[in-house]
């Protein structure tokens, strides 16, 4: 069996939003639309993003692995080399 060897590499976002006061007199105002966009339209194209460029390394194998983690909080890219 062969050895292998194993690294971590962590690429981290913190997100943010300047929300005025006065949004939150608003009865409409929906306060967490910004972290819903980040849910439902950039981090989706993002994973697309890289997934699309890993792909690109035919001697890598790339996949998602949950480890429990709510992925709301945590998405995790396996990448495994295949070839010499």
């Amino acid at each position: 069996m062969p050895d292998s060897e194993e690294r971590t590499f962590h690429l981290r976002f913190s997100l943010s939003a300047e929300i005025p006061a006065e949004a939150w007199e608003d009865e409409d105002f929906e306060g967490d639309e910004w972290l819903n966009e980040w849910e439902l339209k950039i981090k989706p194209g993002l994973i697309r993003t890289v997934f699309t460029y890993l792909r690109t390394f035919t001697d890598w194998e790339c996949h998602i692995r949950n480890r429990g983690i709510s992925p709301l909080d945590e998405v995790e890219i396996v990448m495994k080399k295949t070839g010499a």
